[in-house]
């Protein structure tokens, strides 16, 4: 009897790596378990997302995103669903050299996903222009990365 116990076990966790299910994320019943993470290292994402804007790449900037999630930019009317849409807008975002700083901030943890959600300021060293703004991200942990699902930015209605 054992024997077979160990057998389905095997077969289950096999099963796991075949069918894209990953034993950090799920038990072998294929019950979800909930990443751990603090609400530092969800702060700490925004850091990292900030960090590629440095680069001037924006490819780096949308590698932050899962390849199914939504943009909602400050600076376009347009949502950007697909990396290409993403990588389209970063591509001019980057021409000012921004840098974020948040303000304000408000973070939810769930399982296997966060929210960040308050106010940040941009700083554009090229123009020197400063962009008081809004946001909320929201993040999902796909089995290896946190990455964001949907990013909001909208500008403040009224001055600071």
């Amino acid at each position: 009897m054992k024997f077979f116990a160990a057998l389905i076990l095997i077969s289950a966790v096999s099963g796991c790596a075949i069918n894209g299910t990953y034993p950090e994320t799920s038990d072998v019943s294929g019950v979800a378990r909930c990443k751990v993470i603090s609400e530092s290292e969800i702060a700490a994402l925004f850091d990292r997302w900030n960090q590629s804007l440095q680069t001037g790449d924006p490819d780096k900037v949308v590698a932050n995103y899962a390849t199914r999630s939504i943009l909602l930019p400050t600076l376009s009317n347009k949502p950007r669903l697909t990396p290409a849409e993403k990588e389209d807008y970063f591509q001019h975002f980057l021409e000012g050299q921004p840098s974020g700083k948040i303000d304000f901030r408000f973070i939810e943890l769930g399982c296997n996903s966060a929210v960040d959600a308050g106010l940040y300021t941009f700083t554009f060293r090229r123009t020197g222009v400063v962009v008081h703004a809004r946001y909320t991200y929201t993040y999902r942990w796909d089995g290896k990365q946190w990455l964001i699902t949907s990013h909001h930015s909208s500008a403040m209605p009224e001055k600071m």
